[in-house]
């Protein structure tokens, strides 16, 4: 099993709907915001702070709420004492024009807020909203079909025991042990599930907020933007004067995060920056509504054994705890579908307890000589390699057959580039003649 070609983690199917069963209910005074009058007030000082002379209007982008029911009234009290000042306005354009400078007085109160925290993004929403819109979120999920399946996995080559068993376990929702040798695919394989699951989005906060504390949530690197009617054309998540909903959350794909050997217990808590004072959330957190796949699992610097101790509780009851650095526990869900990835024996990684915690165990094994037939034309077509049966029958017989190498889905993309390299160096024809096969194979195995 393998893929002739693996699509970018980003990639979504042009024709998928975007859809959300929850979208943030619109802001139209202080109080549904659910953060207090004074500590939206040091934020726009903070931003006044780092950014110097800005207009009403600006202010109201750079935090993410609505000038009009909000900001307006926080700007008013932040002029009455004289922590602000207007420095020029605009006749006829309102007060969202006036360009704003903040005083003396407004410095010192912001550099006592920064001591406190130096996040000055969008506001961010009460952890209460978060866990809400998870809830609701959830619900929305897709339910894949086996028509739906054939058609994301047609660019692989699969057997039909595995395929079968892969939408069950989509579909679950829970947690995916996949094993097997190295080279045949599972990485790919749960990519291509990611790409399934990106066609559906989702809004997520940019950040959250916890007893005064800031958690930041969005990631631009693991998480990709959705299509949204109310984004200006640059793309950046900003919203046009006159939105219908809360300007703190972004639309994005489902997302689908993946770690590998850098993945550590620490990392899957919460991040706190001793110098930027808020904290950065975790991957299980980033990867709420989506897929969260743990990549060549017993590799990394941890003990397998304590990395999954850590996931039984979440695995088992969808919720997780992460600590603030006062010590705080938080309840956070935990609606993410697992992927472990391995290339070790299971029987060296976790014990009968923990397998019987996940839910659908399936061994990703080494192709048929049918399958890396069929692997081997597709990526020679891919690549502009003249296929040929001779030459492939050649290749098995003796640099498989009678070395006594096992198959591996990874081999024709691999030797496929070999014949490449070697064909422009000697500037022939990239083809499965016996003599670039054996000059490509020479190069690419190794005896173990």
């Amino acid at each position: 099993m393998t893929s002739t070609s693996a699509k970018p983690v980003n990639s979504v199917p042009a024709s998928a709907p975007l859809t959300s069963a929850f979208i943030p209910p619109p802001i139209t005074r202080i109080e549904d915001t659910g953060l207090s009058f004074l500590w939206l007030q040091d934020h726009i000082l903070k931003v006044m702070y780092f950014q110097g002379y800005m207009t009403g209007f600006k202010i109201a982008e750079e935090v993410a709420l609505p000038f009009t029911g909000v900001i307006d009234h926080i700007l008013e009290a932040l002029k009455r004492e004289k922590l602000l000042e207007v420095r020029s306005s605009q006749m006829g354009l309102g007060e969202g024009a006036y360009q704003y400078a903040i005083t003396g007085a407004g410095i010192a109160r912001a550099r006592e807020a920064l001591e406190r925290s130096q996040y000055a993004g969008p506001a961010p929403v009460p952890l209460d909203a978060y866990i809400d819109s998870c809830k609701r979120q959830s619900r929305g999920r897709m339910s894949v079909t086996n028509r739906m399946m054939r058609q994301v996995l047609s660019h692989m080559v699969i057997g039909e025991r595995t395929f079968h068993r892969l939408g069950p376990a989509i579909n679950s929702g829970m947690s995916i042990f996949m094993y097997g040798p190295p080279g045949d695919g599972k990485t790919t394989l749960a990519r291509a599930i990611g790409n399934l699951i990106l066609s559906q989005s989702m809004y997520i906060p940019y950040s959250i907020y916890v007893d005064g504390q800031v958690i930041k949530l969005y990631d631009s690197v693991n998480q990709q933007l959705a299509p949204d009617e109310n984004v200006t054309p640059n793309g950046t998540g900003s919203l046009r004067a006159g939105t219908r909903r809360d300007p703190r959350w972004v639309r994005i794909h489902r997302p689908f995060i993946m770690t590998g050997g850098e993945l550590t217990l620490a990392g899957l808590d919460l991040v706190f920056d001793d110098t930027l004072k808020y904290y950065e959330a975790p991957f299980q957190v980033k990867a709420n509504g989506g897929i969260l796949l743990i990549d060549d699992f017993g590799r990394q610097q941890v003990r397998p054994r304590d990395l999954l101790n850590r996931w039984i509780v979440p695995l088992e009851s969808r919720i997780d705890y992460l600590t603030l650095h006062t010590g705080r526990k938080i309840e956070v869900p935990f609606d993410v579908l697992v992927v472990f990835s391995t290339n070790l024996p299971p029987r060296d990684l976790v014990d009968e307890a923990f397998l019987r915690r996940l839910r659908h165990k399936i061994e990703i094994g080494d192709p048929s000589y049918e399958e890396y037939r069929e692997i081997f034309r597709r990526v020679a077509a891919t690549k502009g390699v003249t296929y040929s049966d001779q030459g492939l029958a050649y290749l098995l017989q003796e640099w498989y057959i009678k070395r006594n190498r096992k198959l591996r889905a990874s081999h024709p993309r691999d030797l496929c580039d070999q014949i490449l390299d070697i064909s422009k160096y000697l500037s022939t024809e990239a083809a499965m003649t016996r003599e670039m096969i054996d000059a490509a194979a020479e190069s690419y195995f190794v005896e173990l």
